[in-house]
């Protein structure tokens, strides 16, 4: 045989195009979905596609994978001037999304919503690669809800998501780190592990990597209502107030000021109740571990999707709510009502369950395969 046929002999190398970003919502669970492929098929070849200038551009190379950049950018509210050179730039990243795929040739395409997968799932649409949405949140983003007119499924973390075609909604869940799944632990053993008293109740408070003012206003507000109850609490900052905090208040040993958690598996675990914002992966993270949650939506989320996010969580006793403007009166009684009563808490632990998805990124794997095989 000679090598020419034997080299026509060898199975062809699956070929996967993603696109998703601008925000770490985007971008994490377009990675997982290629871990996942990557697992059934180490020989596998992949590419991103993603937004000059915008964190895809260092997150996905970290992760092991390719990327094209290309130019392109959303509406810029504050300065509509600077709108100018938008339609130039979209068929810019258009043409050359174009000319990016039909090199690569996929076999098919996976767009986890953000300004670079509109272009990128537009042009592989219309090369007749099939297309898949991932959308993390409860509300469709435009670019998604356009591209789901071509997609071949549309995979959710939620049963109904106003926008796609229903009868292409996978309600599958969101892909979520794999530590958090494998590292749940019994919650006495992680209090002991972060230097806590396992028969306290325990609070963890996170507000996102640069954390959030509205939360940590409100813990400040409350500090004599957390010791006057005994609670412990595990009180991620973020960047931005960390040095203020740590320099301004006297705290007690229950409670932990954090910048950042590394090891949020075992802060989920030590925690009793948690307070969060209402982010698409964020939420996930929390059904998952199904501990007790009030979410603080952030109200300047594009759509206010964070507050619907919420809406679909407090429609099933799976979590209670206080919007931003409610803070200072309703967060401290509503917290209150969790922490005292162990039966509420038990019954949105298990309502939590409904929206639990750890497989979601094998699962999404399964469903794309079903359909190109």
């Amino acid at each position: 045989m000679n090598s020419q046929s034997a080299d026509s002999q060898k199975p062809k190398s699956i070929r996967v195009l993603l696109s998703g970003g601008g925000t770490g919502g985007h971008i994490f669970p377009a990675i997982a979905i290629a871990d996942e492929i990557r697992k059934r098929f180490p020989n596998a070849e992949f590419l991103f596609i993603g937004a000059n200038g915008k964190m895809e551009m260092e997150k996905v190379p970290q992760a092991g994978y390719k990327i094209e950049g290309i130019d392109i950018a959303g509406i810029n509210r504050g300065n509509l001037l600077s709108n100018l050179g938008l339609p130039f730039k979209i068929l810019k990243s258009l043409s050359k999304s174009k000319k990016i795929i039909k090199s690569f040739a996929p076999d098919f395409a996976v767009g986890t919503g953000g300004f670079a997968s509109g272009p990128a799932l537009y042009e592989a649409s219309k090369l007749g690669i099939p297309i898949f949405i991932q959308e993390q949140n409860a509300h469709a983003g435009v670019t998604n809800k356009i591209l789901s007119k071509k997609a071949k499924a549309v995979f959710t973390a939620y049963p109904k998501v106003e926008g796609f075609p229903a009868e292409k909604i996978k309600f599958l869940g969101n892909p979520i780190r794999e530590n958090i799944i494998s590292g749940i632990q019994e919650t006495s053993q992680a209090k002991e592990k972060m230097g806590l008293d396992k028969d306290k109740l325990t609070i963890l408070s996170v507000g996102g990597s640069l954390g959030s003012r509205t939360l940590n206003n409100g813990w400040k507000d409350n500090l004599e209502n957390l010791k006057e109850k005994g609670y412990q609490l595990i009180w991620q900052t973020g960047k931005l107030d960390y040095s203020d905090l740590s320099s301004d208040l006297q705290l007690p040993a229950s409670i932990q000021l954090k910048e950042f958690i590394k090891d949020m598996e075992t802060a989920y675990s030590a925690a009793d109740v948690i307070v969060s914002r209402a982010g698409a992966i964020a939420i996930s993270e929390l059904a998952v571990t199904q501990k007790p949650v009030l979410l603080v939506p952030f109200p300047f989320a594009a759509e206010d999707h964070q507050t619907k996010n919420a809406i679909n969580l407090v429609e099933k006793n799976a979590a209670r709510m206080v919007k931003d403007s409610e803070m200072k009166e309703r967060f401290w009684n509503t917290l209150s009502e969790i922490c005292e009563n162990e039966k509420v808490r038990k019954e949105m632990s298990e309502n939590l369950k409904y929206f639990a998805k750890p497989n979601a990124a094998k699962e999404i794997v399964d469903e794309i395969f079903k359909v190109i095989k």
